[in-house]
C-alpha cells in the first residue's frame, strides 16, 4: 500500500519507522518543519515527501497533528485524495474531531476513521520518534456507522502489523470519557504535583515514587493544553473527582484520624488491585 503520514513528530515518526520496519509498504510523510521531512528521509522512516501531488496515489493517509489542524488539513485536501481512500488521524480526543469529519467523509467520498495510539513518551517530536514504540500497545479505533466488516477488518490488520496487541473499538463519548481519566488527569495531576516549591529541594531524597509521579509533567504544553480544553467536559469532572478525594485524605492527616486514614488508603489498595485484576483479564 501506500501510506501517507501528516506529521512527523513523536507519533507520526515513530509510525513511520514502525511501518517501514514491520510491512512492505510505501510511506510518503510531510511536516510543516522541512527540515524533520528532510531528516525523516535520510534515516529512512520515510520513501518520499508527501506533497500535494502524491496525496492523490495514498491508500491510507495517517494525520498526526494537534485536533484542530487534523480538521483543517483534512477539509482543505479532500478533494486531493483517491476514491475510497482511508484518512485516520491519530488525536487524543475524538469527538470534536469525529462529529465534524465524518460527515465530511460521507459527503466528499472518502473513509474517516478515529484512532488513538495508546502509547508515548514524555518528550516529543522527530528525534524522540521510535520504530518499536507500539509494541503490545493499545490502539483505540472510533468507526463510522456503515464502514462494513471487511474494511474495519483492514484496518484492525494494519495497525495489528506496527505491533499494537491490543485493539479496541469504542465511540468517540466514550473515548473522550475514559481518556479524561487514564491520560488527561494523569497529566494534569502530574503537573501540579511538580509545582511544589520541594520538588527543586528532592535531590538525594526522590525515589521511585517521584520519579513516576512526576514523568510526564515533562509535557508539550501547547498540544496538551488543547487535547484538555477540547475535552473540557469530561476533564472537569475527573478533576473535581481528585479534588475530592485529596480534601478527604487532608482532613484524615489534619485531624490525625488513623482509622479514616486507614480506610482510606485501604479502600485506594483495593480498588487499583481490582483494576489491575480486570485488565489482566482483558
Amino acid at each position: 500500500m501506500n501510506i501517507g503520514i501528516v506529521g512527523l513528530g513523536l507519533i507520526g515518526g515513530s509510525i513511520a519507522k514502525s511501518i517501514k520496519r514491520e510491512t512492505p509498504d510505501t510511506v510518503m510523510g510531510y511536516d510543516i518543519n522541512v527540515s524533520t521531512t528532510h531528516k525523516a528521509r535520510l534515516l529512512e522512516a520515510i520513501d518520499l515527501e508527501l506533497t500535494e501531488e502524491r496525496i492523490g496515489v495514498c491508500d491510507v493517509i495517517l494525520v498526526a497533528l494537534y485536533p484542530n489542524d487534523i480538521i483543517r488539513w483534512v477539509k482543505d485536501n479532500c478533494r486531493r485524495f483517491k476514491p475510497g481512500c482511508i484518512i485516520m488521524d491519530c488525536g487524543g480526543v475524538k469527538e470534536s474531531i469525529c462529529d465534524v469529519l465524518f460527515p465530511h467523509a460521507e459527503a466528499n467520498g472518502y473513509c474517516f476513521v478515529g484512532a488513538h495510539p495508546m502509547a508515548g513518551v514524555e518528550r516529543w517530536g522527530f528525534d524522540n520518534a521510535q520504530g518499536s514504540m507500539f509494541k503490545n500497545s493499545s490502539l483505540l479505533l472510533v468507526p463510522p456507522k456503515g464502514i462494513g466488516l471487511e474494511r474495519l477488518q483492514m484496518i484492525k490488520k494494519f495497525w495489528g502489523a506496527l505491533g499494537f496487541g491490543n485493539i479496541v473499538i469504542t465511540t468517540a463519548r466514550e473515548h473522550d470519557r475514559r481518556i479524561a481519566f487514564t491520560s488527561q488527569l494523569a497529566h494534569v495531576v502530574s503537573s501540579a504535583y511538580v509545582k511544589s516549591p520541594t520538588a527543586q529541594m528532592q535531590h538525594g531524597f526522590s525515589a521511585g515514587s517521584y520519579k513516576d509521579m512526576t514523568r510526564v509533567a515533562r509535557l508539550n504544553e501547547l498540544m496538551w493544553s488543547e487535547l484538555f480544553l477540547e475535552n473540557a467536559e469530561h476533564l472537569t469532572e475527573e478533576i473535581d473527582g481528585m479534588i475530592e478525594h485529596l480534601k478527604a485524605y487532608r482532613e484524615a492527616v489534619a485531624e490525625k484520624d488513623r482509622e479514616k486514614l486507614t480506610a482510606l488508603l485501604k479502600e485506594g489498595r483495593e480498588l487499583k488491585e481490582l483494576a489491575d485484576r480486570e485488565d489482566m483479564e482483558e
